[in-house]
């Protein structure tokens, strides 16, 4: 391989290794070192960030998590400030956890995957799961909600 294709390799590499998704309110970004940062989209500022050392960590967190979760809970695990209510509105925006935003005072978070289930409740839940895409209902709401 000559020195021009593998610098082109190494830059499509880098470039695929660092990705970052922009949701309603959030986005994430996997990094080159394989951490995963959380911030406030649009957000420039430190504060509005939340680095983590991978997606991995993330996910550990959220599994750590009640079935129905609020900013005191996540508040619990050490994540200070509000920085607390971006994580949960990350969850509720990021396709690969599977739960939505069911109030916004508290804002407040429910989980729709069995993981964290007990059988019995996972029964319960599928007896009364509402099967429209409520993700995309919530989001126009709030974005109505905000508007006014």
């Amino acid at each position: 391989m000559s020195r021009a294709d593998a610098a082109k390799l190494q830059d499509t590499i880098g470039t695929a290794l660092t990705e970052k998704r922009e949701f309603f309110r959030t986005a994430g970004e996997y990094r080159e070192d394989g951490s995963y940062v959380v911030s406030r989209r649009g957000a420039e500022s430190a504060g509005n960030t939340k680095v983590f050392e991978s997606f991995e960590a993330l996910r550990r967190l959220y599994d750590r998590l009640p079935h129905e979760f609020t900013a005191d809970d996540v508040g619990r695990t050490g994540i200070t400030g509000s920085r607390r209510h971006m994580l949960i509105r990350h969850f509720g925006e990021h396709p690969a956890f599977d739960c939505r935003i069911t109030r916004r005072n508290p804002l407040t978070v429910e989980r729709h995957d069995t993981g964290a289930n007990t059988d019995a409740e996972a029964n319960a839940d599928a007896d009364t799961t509402d099967t429209t895409d409520s993700h995309v209902s919530d989001a126009r709401k709030e974005m109505d909600a905000t508007a006014d």
